[in-house]
């Protein structure tokens, strides 16, 4: 459980805004994915070539593999800044090349806490020129990856700015952060996350931004130890990207929805094959995907291997655990109809 107290002073200076940096490290994640992004598919060959570009590899290098736990040094997602929008990503990136070295090797051995430095991410930190290259891959892989896509995930993240100061306005600061993320809750007078660290921190007059993000899905992700960095990067809720993508079934492909949905009981791969008529193999593929996404959970019963949804899963589908399927979720699984162009 990570625990952060706030102060009302933090609470006072508590604000939304739109973190471009968080969006290119999260796709940048996706693109060192076989399977792609959960929710959006497949980043491109222009993603991918760009993870040849030595700096974007040696930023490559220090994020967190997908699938996996762990640390992602805070220098590459700088606290967005006040100031006009279209600013906010050169200074971000003007904020992490400015990371004092000592800071650096600081976040550089956390991310590499068994001692396992790759060689070249050692040698840019012995030379002093791991900041300065992090901006520089950052700036590359943006320009190459995501660049042309950003209006479009500005104007949907700005929509949510607008939702959240709307929700901030009207029922309170409290209201909002306990609708951020099902593993986040607001006690009244901390934060609490769901979490495999152990951490109990405080902020006291500090200002926390409230970052949402349409890439970092369906994680949730805290920079709250660093009263001068101190970031909550939360993910567009599954139920409000349904909507606006026509459905689960174009968020995560009609197969895997098909499988997803019908998880309200754990089931193994071979009644989901037979079930749906699909190949064990492709089942096989499927809930392979399912489970890196966190969508899913596995356990077995005896020699049988069992699937089931998790938390963020129920959430997909837009239902809370436990809750009984209604009409209008089996209407909604009735029209999840199409497959993305990749990564289903």
């Amino acid at each position: 459980m990570l625990v952060a107290h706030l102060d009302g002073p933090t609470l006072a200076r508590l604000r939304l805004a739109t973190s471009p940096a968080a969006e290119v490290t999260s796709w940048l994640q996706a693109a060192l994915s076989p399977f792609g992004h959960p929710v959006h598919g497949d980043p491109g060959p222009a993603a991918r070539a760009a993870l040849r570009h030595p700096d974007v590899a040696l930023v490559a290098q220090l994020v967190t593999p997908p699938g996996r736990g762990g640390y992602t040094p805070d220098l590459l997602t700088p606290k967005p800044p006040l100031g006009p929008p279209d600013a906010v990503f050169e200074e971000q990136l003007a904020a992490a090349e400015a990371t004092s070295a000592g800071e650096v090797a600081v976040q550089v051995h956390e991310r590499f806490p068994a001692g396992r430095m790759p060689v070249c991410v050692r040698a840019a930190v012995d030379d002093g020129t791991l900041a300065r290259r992090v901006a520089d891959g950052l700036r590359h892989f943006w320009r190459a990856a995501l660049a042309d896509q950003w209006p479009a995930l500005r104007a949907m993240l700005e929509a949510e700015l607008a939702l959240q100061a709307t929700t901030m306005a009207t029922t309170g600061v409290g209201s909002v952060l306990n609708s951020l993320h099902p593993r986040l809750a607001w006690t009244g007078r901390a934060l609490t996350i769901d979490s495999s660290y152990r951490i109990t921190t405080a902020l006291a007059g500090a200002e926390l931004v409230l970052a949402p993000s349409v890439l970092a899905w369906p994680h949730i992700s805290t920079q709250l130890c660093d009263a001068g960095n101190a970031v909550l990067v939360y993910p567009l809720g599954a139920r409000q990207a349904g909507q606006r993508r026509g459905g689960l079934g174009e968020l995560v492909g009609a197969s895997r929805a098909a499988i997803l949905a019908d998880l309200d009981v754990p089931r193994s791969t071979r009644q989901l094959s037979e079930r749906h008529q699909l190949a064990p193999a492709t089942v096989s593929y499927h809930l392979g995907v399912l489970l890196r996404s966190g969508l899913v959970l596995r356990s077995r019963d005896r020699h049988s291997v069992l699937y089931r949804r998790s938390a963020d899963g129920e959430e997909l589908v837009g239902r809370r655990p436990g809750q009984e399927p209604t009409r209008s979720a089996s209407r909604r699984k009735t029209a999840w109809v199409g497959e993305p162009g990749s990564g289903t």
